[in-house]
């Protein structure tokens, strides 16, 4: 197989399994939001992460005990924050379905990470306008710059879209969800967009523990693999802990003062339809789809790299794969049942917008990349 459609092949499962993470919630019965989202928090951000630190990362214990903390210390607190985000989205998949939550969610995240970027050491707005002027001299900033102008249009026409699915729904025969509110579900999605781009800067923040990891995997291999390529392994047990914590403050409230933390090895009588088991396993099994996307998304990057001139496109990759299987599975799911043409034409126009944005923005950090080693 091709490193190229290996690459690609690795991504869409990664993409595949992320998009499929929030499926098992339709099959969740009589427990309350807060205790799916607590069970499989535990799972995806906790638990798996460290496990899988340390099946992936040699000697990772030597590792931790040589990382930088100021590393590990800033990966958990911006994973802390993107926690609310996490949370953010998976509240608004239950006001505005797949399809809206992914577009929408991702379109923000993109927009709002490579806005980060440019004001990236910015204290003041002086500062922030003078990182502007260096970056609008370098190489690729037109390209960039087209394509958050493409992002933010797509996003405004993917709430178009959201809007217009709202009415037709409302106006048809067809029973739509009570929970169902385009107001608060896109705000949902906002607060996701804008913490998920904080994600990616945990993980940043943390690349010294991932470095140090590189040194220890030297030699190594885990299946079949070089071990340096799942280094960045290193840094979830930090991102994807302070995501567990803010998550469980928050679902642990819930429960106060909901009084339904016993549901959780308990089902509340009446709830005869209910399983527990089956609760569990849905709860679980999400967890593991969540984190699997990262998994494989190790497996991307390590072919993608064998392909010269490609490396830039690892993450537009996964993130336009995830963009479209994100809302196949809404389709799959009939979000857009009874909904008009133009309502559809308008999901297709943002859906394109979006790719087409994340498309410009890597090439134009692409071109910068090139200037900046022919520079060196």
């Amino acid at each position: 197989m091709h490193p190229l459609t290996a690459s690609v092949f690795f991504h869409a499962i990664g993409a595949a399994a992320a998009a499929c993470c929030y499926v098992p919630q339709k099959k969740v019965t009589g427990w309350s939001w807060q205790s799916y989202w607590l069970t499989q928090a535990a799972f995806c951000w906790l638990l798996l992460p460290i496990a899988g630190a340390f099946l992936t990362v040699p000697d990772y214990w030597q590792v931790l005990q040589s990382a930088p903390r100021e590393a590990m210390l800033r990966s958990f607190l911006l994973g802390a924050a993107y926690g609310i985000g996490g949370t953010a989205f998976g509240m608004a998949i239950r006001y505005v379905g797949f399809s809206i939550t992914y577009a929408a969610a991702i379109g923000i995240s993109t927009v709002m990470g490579t806005a980060y970027a440019i004001a990236k050491g910015a204290t003041t707005v002086a500062d922030a306008g003078a990182n502007i002027d260096r970056f609008l001299d370098k190489a690729g900033a037109d390209w960039v710059l087209v394509g958050i102008l493409v992002g933010v249009v797509g996003v405004v026409v993917c709430g178009l879209a959201g809007r217009w699915k709202e009415r037709d729904q409302l106006s048809s025969d067809a029973a739509t969800p009570r929970n169902r509110n385009l107001l608060v579900g896109f705000a949902l999605c906002t607060l996701a967009g804008v913490l998920s781009a904080v994600y990616n800067i945990a993980l940043t923040e943390g690349a010294p523990i991932a470095r140090l990891a590189e040194k220890y995997a030297e030699g190594h291999t885990v299946f079949g693999i070089g071990a340096a390529t799942f280094s960045s392994n290193a840094i979830y047990p930090f991102s994807n802990s302070g995501a567990f914590l803010t998550t469980a403050i928050y679902c642990l409230l819930l429960h106060v003062r909901q009084r339904t933390w016993s549901e959780i090895l308990v089902l509340p009588a009446g709830e005869a339809q209910a399983s527990l088991a089956v609760n569990w396993t849905m709860a679980i099994l999400t967890g593991v789809l969540w984190y699997g996307q990262f998994f494989f998304y190790g497996f991307g990057h390590f072919y993608i790299q064998k392909v010269a001139g490609f490396e830039q496109a690892c993450w537009a990759i996964h993130m336009i794969l995830l963009i479209l299987l994100g809302t196949l599975i809404g389709v799959v799911f009939q979000e857009w049942k009874s909904c008009r043409v133009r309502t559809y034409a308008a999901l297709g126009v943002a859906l394109t917008l979006l790719i087409v944005a994340k498309i410009l923005l890597d090439y134009g950090n692409y071109l910068g990349t090139l200037a900046a080693a022919a520079e060196n």
